[in-house]
């Protein structure tokens, strides 16, 4: 029997798991099928309506997290799509390609480091080919490491953050801009972080900022030609990047209960907004950025 969409009403305060979580860390990259309780990213949940057909998607950080559950979605409504991930989430990465193809789509995993240059010029080259095109391009990938004082951040790991949240979205977007036509879009992951920064997050916060002003800046740039360019604010979500070293390990357990709703969000509940600024329907969305905090943030 075909899905169909659950209209039931659903009180968002008790639609997912609340604090208090687990005590639980992973050492970096973190995997999602390793964290308690699971995170949901739309594998069950998650009901498409062709609102993506013949569309060409890269993603990166699209093994686990918001990239994953965008990637989900953008196959339940008609995409072919790339991710990429590092090495060490194959395990995750493979399920994501074992659902994309479940859903009737073709999905390709090229693992890889875009903290190098060279790096990311293969991705969109190889994700061009593989796809047979390129449409829709999201920057998602993120490094998150929390940090009590700025004299605890050494240049490595600060080069590390730098590299991974800002270089990279620009030697991606630089290399997929001259195969994206009218009609195409950019999404990029932001996060509340840019308008409300944790004193533990320095270095990510500014990061998180300047992928603001990528998206305000881009999309002046790329309207003429057609090209929208948007960015989604996520606020506490329940991804491996936070298990890893993105929160200290004793607020894992609290995570999320200082929102409105509660909880920490959970991937699938931003899945819909990456497919609105996706498709066609959102074709007057270009500059905007759209949050989904649970109450937090300022988008």
């Amino acid at each position: 029997m075909e899905k169909t969409q659950n209209t039931t009403l659903q009180n968002p305060l008790d639609k997912y798991p609340k604090p208090p979580y687990p005590a639980q860390q992973q050492e970096f990259p973190g995997l999602a099928s390793k964290m308690d309780p699971l995170p949901d990213h739309g594998e069950k949940s998650y009901v498409g309506s062709n609102r993506l057909q013949g569309r060409k998607a890269l993603i990166t950080g699209g093994d686990s997290g918001i990239g994953r559950a965008a990637a989900i979605a953008y196959a339940r409504e008609g995409a072919d799509v790339a991710i990429n991930y590092l090495p060490a989430e194959e395990s995750d990465a493979q399920e994501v390609i074992a659902l994309i193809e479940e859903a009737g789509q073709k999905g390709y995993a090229i693992p890889g480091d875009i903290t190098s240059e060279d790096f990311c010029q293969r991705l969109v080259e190889e994700a061009y080919e593989k796809l047979g095109g390129l449409d829709i391009l999201v920057n998602n990938a993120g490094r998150q490491q929390a940090s009590e004082s700025i004299a605890d951040i050494s240049s490595d790991s600060f080069d590390a953050t730098m590299k991974t949240n800002i270089y990279a979205p620009f030697w991606i977007t630089r290399a997929a801009l001259p195969h994206l036509q009218p009609g195409s879009v950019i999404i990029a992951t932001t996060s509340v972080q840019a308008y409300d920064p944790a004193a533990i997050l320095f270095d990510y916060a500014q990061t998180k900022a300047a992928n603001v002003a990528y998206v305000k800046s881009l999309s002046k740039q790329l309207g003429s030609k057609g090209i929208r360019v948007n960015g989604v604010s996520p606020g506490p979500i329940w991804t491996p990047l936070q298990v890893c070293g993105g929160q200290p390990a004793e607020a894992i357990p609290k995570f999320g209960e200082t929102a409105e709703l509660q909880r920490a969000g959970q991937p699938a509940e931003l899945a819909g907004i990456f497919v609105l600024l996706a498709a066609n329907e959102g074709s007057y969305a270009t500059g905007q950025i759209y949050g989904a905090a649970g109450g937090m943030g300022h988008p």
